[in-house]
């Protein structure tokens, strides 16, 4: 166990280590934004804590020796989103994970958003206690998709298929169709979702859930977005969608491609983000248990100590800062065995990203998402995990950590 065998002063550098972040809560919006939603080092690419700039704004950065450009949270106050889009009616279409928190959040920023949905459905209940009005703020998505010069399409990449139909006559000239995710227009071949050339099409894609762009945000912090131009029609496309990236509650703001955007997505959520974690874990979980270790043990050597220990010191300093500072039995060990993964997995990588790019892994969704019951079939799939010993033995040892006696 890594954290067990800590040393004292180890402990006083996590400890430094989180004292900023309690003081940054009290901080001014912008300064939160510097330091918590983005971390790059502007004098040289082994610092890891650069000084906080709140009022930096737009500047070329280093990234481990390449040079990109950042747009943050300063360079669109919200005097200048009221002035961008003075004249537009930003249509919301769906109210899942990312409709919601997006909607909310451009609210609050003052802006004129409407929220479109299927009358009476769970989603058009839910909108209503999040407070949009019936007929005022909350239509059908036909009625929404009409009234929005600003066509938000945040249904589900299979809802995005099926609603084509009813969008797509109202994406008339001048208007702008913005997406959260470059998957229906990068493989619409599939989907069948091609924008008109009259319009422009723009992406702001948040790098994380609905749930975590609405917090961060209410935080006072915002998340990293990636943001790229589909069509310049207007000549205001650029502007329109880094602003429009600020506007859902973004800190930081990065430039990509449809492409790129989608291509990494879908690799990262099949990989390191969830696909790959629980595949490791449940390896790891079920050799120890195999070699006679209690349920206990074996989850926290593989889910919470790498939750609540590891994971958090990487996320605030990187790898090599949390290989310096455990154990030197653990730093060796971990050093000779990651090579042995990577060869492992890398493989796998290749595979996957190969299956994104060539159209599988759209197909696939496609099919099974728009299943009928599709649901029955998800909350099956998601049961057997939850029933799992791993997990089962996670919810006891979760509910020892002290913030939730």
């Amino acid at each position: 166990m890594i954290s067990a065998r800590t040393s004292a002063s180890v402990a006083r550098c996590a400890r430094a280590a989180a004292a900023p972040a309690t003081k940054l809560r009290a901080a001014p919006l912008s300064t939160i934004a510097a330091a918590r939603s983005f971390r790059p080092c502007v004098q040289s690419t082994s610092c890891r804590s650069p000084s906080i700039q709140p009022h930096r704004g737009l500047k070329t950065l280093d990234f481990g020796g390449t040079k990109e450009t950042v747009w943050e949270r300063a360079d669109f106050p919200k005097d200048k989103l009221h002035k961008i889009f003075a004249n537009d009616t930003l249509a919301v279409i769906g109210y899942g994970t990312q409709g919601y928190a997006q909607s909310l959040n451009l609210r609050d920023n003052g802006l004129r958003v409407i929220v479109g949905v299927r009358k009476g459905g769970h989603s058009w209940e839910a909108a209503k206690k999040d407070g949009w009005v019936e007929g005022e703020t909350l239509f059908d998505i036909d009625e929404a998709a009409k009234r929005g010069t600003v066509i938000m399409y945040l249904l589900s990449d299979a809802g995005q298929k099926e609603g084509w139909a009813t969008i797509k006559p109202h994406l008339t000239k001048g208007k702008t169709l913005y997406f959260s995710h470059g998957f229906s227009v990068i493989f619409h071949e599939d989907t069948g979702v091609i924008p008109p050339k009259d319009v422009d099409v723009v992406l702001a894609a948040p790098k994380g859930s609905g749930a975590t762009v609405r917090s961060l945000f209410l935080e006072g912090r915002g998340i990293n977005s990636s943001v790229a131009i589909y069509q310049d029609v207007s000549g205001q496309a650029r502007e329109r969608a880094f602003a429009l990236g600020v506007a859902i509650g973004s800190g930081y703001v990065y430039e990509t491609t449809f492409a790129k955007e989608v291509y990494s997505d879908l690799t990262g959520e099949r990989g390191v983000l969830m696909g790959a974690i629980q595949g490791m874990f449940k390896a790891q979980y079920e050799v120890l248990r195999a070699k006679g270790h209690s349920p206990s043990e074996a989850f926290n050597e593989t889910v919470e100590e790498a939750t609540q220990s590891l994971y958090p010191l990487i996320g605030a300093k990187g790898m090599d800062w949390m290989y310096a500072n455990c154990s030197t039995t653990a730093r060796r060990g971990a050093l000779d065995w990651a090579p042995e993964f990577h060869k492992a997995t890398k493989p796998v990588f290749e595979r996957l990203y190969a299956s994104v790019a060539n159209g599988d892994e759209t197909r696939r969704s496609l099919v099974e998402n728009s299943r009928p019951d599709y649901r029955e079939r998800l909350d099956a799939e998601l049961k057997e995990i939850a029933d799992s010993e791993m997990w089962r033995a996670g919810v006891t040892v979760r509910g020892l950590r002290p913030e939730n006696q």
